[in-house]
């Protein structure tokens, strides 16, 4: 089992950051992917959108509206993982989760993670 907690979320007026932080224990090789997602009010949970994932080797990727914005970081196993937003806008606005899987699959879905903490909050105000 793996168990999630994330904080750091909150409200800031656009072009603001904030740093939200992922805190993991359980087991190890069940969490050889992590990720941040997000989802917006109205959607469920399917239609949360995959935001930035890590997998074991360091490997970052991105959404295409979040590159060069927010950047995922994790020292090691066994520390927090973290994910930067930087510049941000209103859309961004959005209840935001950690996820863990065994690995990074290519489109990486929610369907496919089987481990998420119960989410912090970001609102953008312009």
């Amino acid at each position: 089992q793996v168990q999630l907690l994330e904080s750091g979320g909150g409200s800031v007026q656009a072009g603001g950051s904030l740093k939200l932080s992922c805190t993991a224990s359980g087991d190890t090789y069940r969490r050889g992917c992590m990720a941040w997602f997000r989802q917006v009010e109205g959607k469920g949970r399917e239609g949360r959108e995959r935001v930035a994932s890590m997998d074991r080797t360091g490997r970052a990727r991105y959404a295409d509206n979040v590159k060069g914005r927010f950047t995922i970081s994790k020292d090691n196993a066994n520390k927090p993982l973290y994910l930067l937003l930087s510049t941000l806008e209103p859309e961004d606005t959005a209840m935001y989760y950690c996820a863990a899987s065994d690995r990074c699959i290519p489109g990486l879905a929610p369907r496919d993670v089987p481990y998420w903490g119960q989410g912090t909050h970001v609102t953008v105000s312009s």
